[in-house]
């Protein structure tokens, strides 16, 4: 499906709850696909080298921020983590016992979403149906997704005509009816404003307390603040640090990250 948000999830069937609404999870019958293990990943296109000899876990229940300046590699990470691309160099392996089941267990939230010229119901059922989910089951599971994101009462309005905000909380929607165990986010509230931002962290809080793993991008400091439990740093396509998030923002260890905090322009 060529859109902007990669509809991987949850096998159908898999019935999971571990919070009021959505969640993973593993526990019920089924077995973690986490840590995501990455050893000496590296990316290289067009003759250059973006991203070198990554090394780094991302394990359960820490919600996981990608910071660093324009250009450092956290987008590409984020594709490489998915599986949208393939490292040029090292490897790249989910490590927990369900690993075999990790390209339905995830799911990825770009910064644009591109929907399909359908109602926000029909948006989040086709999803659904694209993993098998049983026709009679579509709607209820739909609205439910559009319920946990405030779009109910938008149900039947044409996806593409909803505001940016809505179209972003509608791709988080369309993602978590299909109960990822890992949501990857992309920048999702870089072209919003304050009150959009807010309802989407909103959603994103909700998701990770429910049980999924939030891996994501992020421009904005305050954001990554609220949002992180840990924080990788990237700075021209190499990782300077994988820290607690409270003693990144207090002391990081880096002279690139302490400039970067610092609003510095990085060389």
């Amino acid at each position: 499906m060529a859109e902007s948000h990669d509809v991987r999830g949850a096998p159908a069937g898999t019935e999971r709850s571990s919070a009021p609404g959505f969640g993973p999870l593993p526990g019920n019958g089924e077995k973690t696909i986490l840590p995501l293990a990455l050893r000496e990943v590296s990316y290289t296109a067009e003759g250059k080298l973006l991203l070198d000899a990554l090394t780094f876990q991302l394990r359960a229940g820490l919600r996981t921020v990608l910071l660093g300046p324009n250009g450092a590699g956290k987008s590409l990470t984020l594709r490489l983590c998915h599986g949208l691309l393939a490292p040029g160099a090292g490897s790249l392996r989910w490590l927990g016992p369900g690993a075999a089941d990790a390209p339905g267990r995830q799911a990825m939230v770009f910064q644009r979403p591109v929907l399909l010229r359908r109602t926000a119901l029909a948006n989040v059922s086709y999803a659904l149906s694209l993993k098998g989910v049983p026709r009679p089951r579509r709607q209820a599971l739909a609205l439910e997704a559009l319920a946990q994101t405030g779009l109910v009462g938008l149900a039947g309005r044409q996806a593409r005509v909803l505001s940016a905000g809505e179209q972003q909380r509608l791709a988080l929607a369309r993602a978590w009816a299909l109960r990822p165990e890992v949501l990857f986010l992309d920048e999702p509230t870089a072209s919003l404003d304050p009150a959009a931002s807010r309802a989407v962290e909103e959603i994103i809080a909700a998701i990770h307390a429910a049980g999924t793993k939030i891996v994501m991008t992020t421009h904005d400091l305050g954001q990554a603040r609220r949002l992180a439990d840990e924080v990788l740093f990237l700075h021209r396509g190499r990782l300077l640090e994988q820290t607690p998030a409270d003693r990144f923002f207090n002391a990081p260890r880096s002279e690139s990250a302490r400039a970067f905090l610092a609003g510095e322009l990085l060389r």
